[in-house]
């Protein structure tokens, strides 16, 4: 192909927009699930259609978790009746059913754990305010009401629309958490607050666990070296909806990469291997299994696609890699074309298994959504519909320049040592909560 012909070809791609609608049409992609193998499969065939060599999947087990029944009553009112789409369990909740005073801790900010939540059930919003230093993650919250003695934990959509959030608890050690969890909508919050603040409740989960296998899609481009780029994402979703932005977003990225990288092959110095990983929503379970089976000093750059296409601005946490924040610039300086980025460290994704275990110089590559937090995501409301086709053109265009780029030989990108990534979660205030989470040992 001439020079910029890969541009016009990609395009007017349909590879990557094709395999999206496949994923969202598998149905329930949850971690070990029958669906999130077909999705693994299904990602395999395509990145070797699109001419991906040794196209593979890697198997191994997780602690598996299946939705059950989650209700919420006060005295005789059953207030979120089973099964209603404005109640749902955590995954890795606990089953079980806890009866306490129902407390409103507003944002969960750390302070607000002080309180005396002894046997208490308590809830928690999904943000916090805009003036807050950091955004405080949905697990370090729940992890704080436990140690805190709380009976049981109720999470609060801050996002209109009768939307219960999903999201997993436990931590890697405890895969299963400690007390029932369950997503309520911001107008069912309002409603139990309302009517019940300060009374007795009841928080019951029904649930099965035990051993799932879930399984990484493996597919590589370029010279067989020992040192290698990883173009990554994350194939699982939760089972109340499509997981199209979370996910399948990401995955289809991942394929129309390989498919314009396919192009421009002769041009890559560095091997190039494709990663979509299983089991990413309950707990980085694929990336960190991943991570231990590879050499990572021998892997260069990882670029992360979790949370592209959600607007058309791509944005990037550079996790304090200096290098990552110039190649970048020089992807969007020679499209004359905004590209976000965010210096602090991005512990929520796939990547941070190889940030904090070998100092690997990491992308977490989303997109400006205009919103803190996840707005439709880990909500039944994360749906195709949301999407476009010419957001994921462009922007596959511009993440295909900047492989191409940390895969030439000329590039190179400082490395951190481990006690540098924690010193900046230290700066940044994140290394408590991560503790309190297992996450940072």
């Amino acid at each position: 192909m001439t020079d910029d012909s890969w541009i016009g070809a990609t395009f007017t791609s349909r590879r990557g927009w094709d395999h999206l609608e496949t994923l969202v049409d598998i149905g329930d992609r949850m971690a070990g699930s029958d669906g999130e193998r077909r999705a693994a499969e299904a990602t395999r065939d395509a990145l070797d259609a699109a001419g991906a060599r040794d196209a593979h999947l890697d198997e191994f087990e997780i602690q598996g978790w299946t939705r059950g029944t989650s209700s919420i009553a006060a005295g005789d009112e059953t207030v979120a009746p089973e099964r209603t789409w404005d109640c749902l369990a955590l995954p890795r909740s606990p089953a079980g059913e806890a009866t306490g005073e129902l407390v409103d801790l507003g944002y969960g900010l750390p302070e607000d754990f002080d309180a005396d939540l002894d046997g208490r059930i308590v809830v928690c919003s999904s943000t916090v305010p805009d003036h807050y230093e950091r955004f405080i993650h949905r697990r370090e919250k729940y992890y704080r009401a436990a140690q805190a003695g709380a009976a049981a934990f109720v999470f609060r959509n801050h996002v209109e629309g009768c939307l219960a959030p999903t999201g997993s608890v436990g931590t890697a050690d405890a895969p299963i958490g400690e007390v029932p969890a369950i997503g309520v909508s911001s107008e069912l919050g309002a409603r139990l607050l309302r009517r019940f603040e300060g009374e007795s409740v009841t928080v019951s989960v029904d649930c099965e666990y035990e051993t799932a296998t879930s399984q990484n899609v493996h597919a590589t481009l370029g010279p067989d070296t020992e040192e290698e780029v990883l173009v990554t994402s994350h194939v699982d979703a939760h089972d109340i909806a499509e997981g199209a932005m979370d996910n399948g977003a990401g995955t289809a990225m991942v394929v129309e990469l390989a498919n314009a990288l396919a192009m421009r092959e002769s041009e890559l110095d560095t091997r190039v291997r494709f990663v979509a990983f299983g089991a990413e929503e309950v707990g980085l379970v694929g990336s960190e299994y991943d991570a231990e089976q590879s050499d990572l000093d021998a892997v260069k750059a990882i670029v992360n696609c979790d949370g592209v296409l959600q607007g058309r601005t791509l944005t990037a946490h550079t996790h304090g890699f200096d290098d990552l924040e110039t190649v970048l610039g020089e992807t969007a300086e020679h499209f004359d074309h905004p590209i976000e980025t965010n210096p602090q460290q991005g512990p929520h994704s796939d990547h941070w298994p190889y940030v904090v275990a070998g100092g690997v110089p990491a992308y977490h590559v989303a997109s400006e959504s205009g919103e803190r937090g996840r707005g439709w995501g880990h909500t039944r409301a994360d749906t195709l519909d949301k999407l476009e086709q010419r957001t994921l053109r462009e922007q596959a265009i511009l993440l295909t320049d900047l492989t191409v780029r940390l895969a030439d030989a000329e590039t190179t990108v400082a490395r951190q040592s481990r006690d540098d990534i924690v010193d900046a979660l230290e700066r940044e205030d994140k290394a408590e909560g991560m503790r309190i989470t297992g996450d940072l040992p």
